[in-house]
């Protein structure tokens, strides 16, 4: 099938998106193409992957069948707007914004036109994404897989009903950023310990990325795992216990629910 993919927008999600489709070999470097009004972050993409850059969103529709749409979801309306006219119906609309459904985007271009709403990740930028994708009803299951192998070149996904995506959002579209934090905190522990803060990153980091890894491989229970390195009267438990008395999960769960209820607001 087809593979012209053409990105309007060349932000952080779209630039990951980008990265990992090229060095996942979804598509030759040649048939991915950004627009973008910034452009010098789309000359830096195509210096960087040998991709096309597009002067203009006519140029990017009339070369591309998968189109995505990696721009602000403020700016969403105005994009739709400009492309109804020159869709057809080969084009794939994929959709990575929060707080924009299906069926405005629908509203926006007709109902007869094929829309996948996606919400990847950054990691997708080192072939580590995680997404959920969401077809409309003009989406063929060839379709829908074709669009499921391009993410499965950056990462992992699932299928999810769109009544979802706000969980989906607070889960893995914006659970990097605290995870990041996560990190921070542990190697800023480290350096206040007396090790130098590049080494303290490199375990902090490494440490996550193994404990990830040990939960999808294992099928374990994440509550099993964590009891498995709890040692009677040890130094883990003593830390988890800290953790516990300054409310760390229920700090977690606090921040997942205020981000869901976010991007449900976002969607009104």
């Amino acid at each position: 099938m087809n593979r012209n993919i053409g990105f309007i927008g060349a932000g952080n999600m779209g630039s990951a998106m980008i990265g990992g489709i090229v060095a996942a070999g979804f598509t030759e470097p040649g048939k991915v193409a950004v627009y973008d009004l910034n452009k010098e972050q789309v000359k830096s993409l195509a210096d960087q992957y040998g991709i096309r850059k597009m002067d203009g969103i006519s140029e990017l529709l009339e070369n591309s069948r998968l189109i995505v749409l990696a721009v602000k979801p403020d700016i969403y309306p105005v994009v739709l707007k400009q492309i109804k006219e020159q869709l057809t119906a080969e084009h794939i609309i994929i959709t990575i914004a929060a707080g924009v459904s299906i069926a405005q985007v629908e509203e926006l271009i007709g109902k007869s036109y094929k829309v996948i709403r996606t919400m990847p990740n950054t990691p997708a930028l080192v072939q580590k994404g995680m997404a959920a994708l969401c077809p409309n009803q003009q989406m063929t299951e060839e379709e829908f897989q074709l669009v499921g192998e391009m993410f499965r070149s950056f990462g992992k996904w699932e299928k999810v009903e769109e009544s979802l995506i706000d969980s989906v959002i607070a889960v893995s579209g914006s659970a990097p950023a605290y995870t990041f934090l996560f990190i921070e905190a542990m190697a800023d522990a480290a350096v206040q310990g007396g090790m130098a803060r590049k080494q303290a990153y490199q375990f902090a980091a490494q440490t996550v990325m193994g404990a990830a890894s040990m939960v999808m491989e294992t099928g374990k229970h994440p509550g099993e795992l964590k009891d498995m390195v709890c040692s009677p009267g040890g130094t883990t438990i003593e830390a988890v216990r800290s953790l516990e008395k300054n409310g760390f999960r229920s700090a977690v769960i606090e921040a997942m629910v205020d981000c869901m209820n976010k991007s449900a607001k976002m969607s009104k």
